[in-house]
């Protein structure tokens, strides 16, 4: 598996979301590395970015994949955890399941309801809309105008160069199988419903149409150490849209880690 390595200290494991790869998170790692010493490992996903999709057919094979890289690069090492979008369902997988291990869980954007149907999202809407800026983006410029919330210079050359080089290398036939089993056997807080101690964090996006933020809420009672946060003016890149907002709710986290530990 394709991880790229920042940084020296505790670990802290980052998964980017569907059709992405590891570049989605990269604008958060100045946040990360303020916050003091933390080695950064930004993962590609099977089928995403440099990673292979091998015999990956579901989000399962997902966790499975992401679980055993843990295995052979941390061993029983303590570590944080980070998911954006689908990379969150695997996050909050892997934090239940090795809850003696994991240090602290936070979502971006995240994903807690699989089928798309399901989840209460809000209507999409466009705060700051710029068509000569869609239009700067050529090829992407479809992709991005379904995603921005305010349609400027900074937010698309930040899409440009954090998520269009994963669109570009995602490797489609496995996107396609595994969306085809996208849902978790079970979801873990009801797999796992004890309450999750570990200090986390939820960012959610106020005009985030693709996951929302009722559906994250929900589960403000299964995490009584976290911080959930709405952010208006947001969609569903919430850290490209609002970066000082989401970097800062990060900083606090990653504090409040180690105040815990």
């Amino acid at each position: 598996m394709h991880v790229v390595e920042r940084g020296a200290g505790t670990p802290l494991v980052l998964l980017h979301g569907f059709g992405a790869d590891h570049r989605l998170l990269l604008p958060l790692d100045g946040a990360i590395e303020r916050a003091g010493q933390w080695r950064r490992l930004y993962v590609d996903l099977p089928g995403h970015g440099q990673t292979p999709a091998g015999g990956v057919a579901s989000t399962e094979d997902v966790v499975a994949a992401v679980d055993a890289e843990i295995a052979r690069r941390l061993g029983d090492e303590p570590f944080a955890i980070l998911g954006n979008s689908f990379g969150a369902m695997i996050a909050r997988r892997i934090a239940h399941d090795r809850r003696d291990q994991v240090l602290g869980l936070a979502t971006v954007a995240g994903v807690f309801i699989a089928e798309h149907d399901h989840r209460t999202v809000p209507e999409r809407v466009v705060l700051v809309e710029d068509a000569a800026v869609v239009a700067g983006l050529g090829d992407a410029a479809e992709a991005y105008a379904e995603m921005a919330v305010f349609q400027t210079a900074e937010n698309a050359q930040a899409f440009r160069e954090h998520a269009e080089p994963g669109e570009a290398a995602a490797d489609h036939d496995a996107m396609g199988r595994i969306a085809e089993r996208y849902e978790l056997a079970e979801m873990p807080e009801e797999a796992s419903p004890e309450p999750f101690v570990a200090p986390s964090l939820f960012v959610t996006a106020r005009q985030d149409q693709v996951v929302g933020y009722e559906d994250a809420w929900a589960r403000l009672e299964h995490y009584p150490r976290a911080t959930f946060s709405v952010l208006d003016a947001a969609g569903h890149n919430v850290h490209l849209d609002r970066p000082p907002l989401v970097g800062a709710l990060v900083t606090d986290w990653l504090e409040r880690v180690v105040a815990a530990r």
